[in-house]
């Protein structure tokens, strides 16, 4: 217990899924919460859980691609908690199809969500992170398996997500070389279950179908939870990852193995 304790965390599309895992973990291991999403019943439903629960937490509704907003949401966590330790950019969609189907409205839609909206938190994060004292702090970004390996059918996902781990990259290197404190990485989940993922095969047809469909691609032979991801984030919050910075945690069931 205590892995963040007394840290500031916010967490996009923390309402549900990964989000709510990692919310409830980092909550249990002594962080301060902070949840966005555009979700507000289930959002304030959490926060309050939380509090219940003894946890200091707070929901925002949040549109990660929106920069005012983005901005907003790190005023009020400086002032409601003083400082930001750590941004989880989970906030994210998940579709596909054919490629020659993509139209540019749903192409833009996906990428600004799961693109755009890791840039716009990275950025401001930077600032408030690089602003404070002591200054530092951690971001961990959801990528993807998708953003390592290609499936023919998530085109703009795919891009999405190759972006965030090559932008994640990128600001590593950055607030590295010029001594911010900052650890930048990226976590690469293979399929988890959770609402985006059942509501995805329910659009598609038979879930229990899909979802043995899905299982069969892990040689592990089952689907993650969304605890599994809490971890792995929980561990690149930490100080236990001090030295961990540009990196691809990769928690997939041995799906990128093969």
């Amino acid at each position: 217990m205590g892995r963040v304790q007394g840290k500031t965390c916010i967490i996009t599309g923390g309402a549900a899924g990964i989000g709510e895992a990692t919310a409830r973990l980092l909550a249990r291991e002594g962080g301060r919460i902070l949840i966005t999403d555009i979700d507000d019943d289930r959002g304030e439903a959490l926060a309050s859980s939380l509090r219940d629960e003894g946890a200091d937490a707070l929901f925002l509704h949040h549109d990660v691609r929106n920069e005012a907003e983005w901005q907003q949401v790190f005023a009020t966590c400086i002032q409601r908690f003083g400082r930001v330790d750590v941004l989880v950019n989970n906030a994210g969609i998940g579709v596909g199809g054919r490629p020659e189907e993509e139209t540019l409205e749903s192409w833009r839609h996906t990428t600004s969500i799961n693109l755009d909206g890791v840039f716009l938190g990275t950025k401001h994060a930077l600032v408030a992170m690089g602003a404070q004292s002591p200054k530092g702090g951690s971001i961990v970004n959801l990528a993807s398996i998708l953003g390592l390996v290609g499936d023919p059918y998530a085109g703009a996902y795919n891009a999405a997500k190759g972006g965030v781990t090559l932008y994640t990259k990128s600001v590593a290197l950055y607030a590295a070389k010029n001594g911010l404190g900052i650890r930048v990485n990226s976590v690469h989940p293979g399929y988890i279950w959770t609402p985006m993922v059942e509501g995805f095969l329910s659009k598609a047809g038979d879930v229990a179908k899909g979802r043995k469909a899905l299982e069969a691609l892990h040689p592990i032979g089952r689907l993650g939870e969304p605890a599994d991801i809490a971890y792995g984030i929980l561990y690149l919050a930490s100080d236990e990852a001090k030295f961990v910075t540009g990196a691809e945690l990769v928690i997939d069931g041995g799906y990128t193995a093969q």
